[in-house]
């Protein structure tokens, strides 16, 4: 079967299209992980790590099983998210689909072939058509670029994903170690609380002791147990969730330091922001990329406004008995724009590109605006902790002191001392609050110079 009359033409029409499509329809090694890496760590220490082959998992599970047998730092807690975070590994795999519908829009699309064949009383009817879609083909080009482009996109939401675990994974361990901490102290208060009872109990059977003092000891027992409950579920929920960011099966071999960090000597050593930063962020350079693919979208949907299908291929045909010469010739289908003059499709690709740089504008103001709302917070927690650390506790020490002095003097009662003691340790608990609260705000500062993560759509 020879279809040389066809193809010259066809040959003519595609030529440019096939080179230009020629050099994209190929996969990298990585999947565009390696940008990823590389855009991470402008931001954070840690590297990310897709696990892909078993001897990766092993080399994996034998760091993380290293950061685990000494005590974790946020730092390493970052780092085995990196490395261990499953929802985190599935993410990665979006850098794979991505480039597997680059590759396909730049590959050239398949002919069809169609063969009818009929026999009726020694008279034969064969057909038999090769059509390709021109349509698709002259378009390819732009269609790859499209797809390129949002490849990009997904490499910068992708990107954002690691960034989002590292924060999540950080305020997940000061979390943690807040709760173990304020639960360390709450059991002293209970310590404390559960001595003056039984003191106030055998005083007022000695009766040198009120009913009512005796009564008010043993309620503030009674709280102080419901207390002691409370803080630890709350130190089991905060270090669970430590645990589900860190991809571990359980907290076994979770070893957590028995304090947080301590706050930083002056306001001076605090992280300086720049107004400007928030243009930095990736989520608004993601929202950027997508509206420039969606402005390619809008090209490629006025180009095919008119023709949505054309189809051009060689057609032989036989009809009469076997052996008569066959008929051959081409044959031309697409679609006539008579009721659908694709006005439609390029209407809503307009509203769909406007909308979008709204939202870019849109996202900028609320980065900017959540820029200062995070700083000024980050501040005025430093200002808060420091308070406790500069002038809070220092009091509390110098009465604790002198309320040991006049006891030492008969001054007091023991249920005085006691009761300073165990106001003493409260306050350390509020501090702990306050340098937990402290550390995340200097999280949240980090997350929304970074930005956040986008849902990512195709239209």
């Amino acid at each position: 079967m020879v279809w040389q009359p066809f193809v010259a033409p066809f040959r003519k029409a595609g030529l440019a299209a096939v080179v230009l499509l020629a050099g994209c329809a190929t996969f990298s090694h990585d999947a565009g992980f390696g940008e990823v890496q590389n855009t991470t760590q402008q931001y954070i220490r840690q590297k990310p790590v897709w696990v892909t082959t078993d001897a990766q998992k092993a080399q994996n599970d034998e760091q993380v099983q290293k950061l685990l047998s000494t005590s974790l730092s946020v730092e390493d807690a970052v780092q085995i998210a990196l490395l261990n975070n499953p929802r985190l590994q599935a993410d990665f795999y979006e850098l794979q689909k991505a480039e597997a519908s680059m590759v396909q829009a730049g590959r050239l699309p398949n002919p069809s072939f169609s063969m009818l064949y009929a026999r009726h009383d020694g008279d034969y009817s064969i057909e038999q058509k090769l059509s390709f879609n021109i349509m698709a083909l002259l378009i390819a080009p732009k269609a790859s670029e499209v797809e390129k482009r949002y490849f990009a996109a997904t490499k910068q939401a992708v990107t954002q994903r690691v960034l989002a675990v590292a924060n999540e994974t950080r305020r997940a361990y000061y979390d943690a170690l807040a709760a173990k901490q304020r639960l360390h102290y709450l059991e002293q208060v209970k310590g404390v609380s559960e001595a003056t009872s039984e003191l106030a109990r055998r005083m007022q059977a000695a009766g040198n002791w009120s009913a009512l003092d005796a009564a008010r000891e043993r309620a503030f027992y009674a709280d102080t147990k419901i207390e002691l409950g409370k803080a630890e579920h709350q130190q089991l929920v905060a270090q669970e969730a430590l645990v589900r960011l860190l991809g571990l099966p359980n907290a076994e071999k979770l070893q957590l330091p028995e304090r947080l960090p301590d706050l930083p000597a002056s306001q001076d050593s605090l992280k300086q922001v720049n107004p400007d930063d928030f243009s930095k962020r990736l989520d608004l350079q993601q929202m950027r990329a997508s509206t420039d693919a969606l402005a390619q979208s809008l090209g490629l949907t006025k180009t095919t406004r008119f023709i949505n299908v054309l189809e051009l291929g060689p057609v032989r045909s036989l009809d009469g008995r076997r052996g008569d010469p066959a008929k051959k010739g081409f044959e031309v289908r697409f679609e006539l724009p008579i009721f659908d003059w694709g006005t439609a499709r390029v209407k809503r690709a307009e509203a769909e590109y406007m909308q979008a740089v709204q939202q870019v504008s849109a996202a900028a103001v609320d980065a900017a605006s959540e820029v200062r709302t995070s700083y000024d917070l980050y501040r005025r927690n430093y200002m808060v902790a420091q308070q406790y650390r500069d002038e809070v506790l220092p009091l509390r020490e110098k009465m604790a002191q002198e309320n040991l002095l006049r006891f030492n003097g008969m001054l007091i009662s023991p249920f005085e001392l006691i009761a300073d003691a165990r106001s003493q340790v409260l306050s350390v608990v509020s501090y702990i609050d306050a340098l937990r609260d402290f550390w995340v705000a200097e999280t949240q500062l980090e997350q929304s110079l970074i930005g956040k993560p986008l849902n990512q759509e195709r239209n």
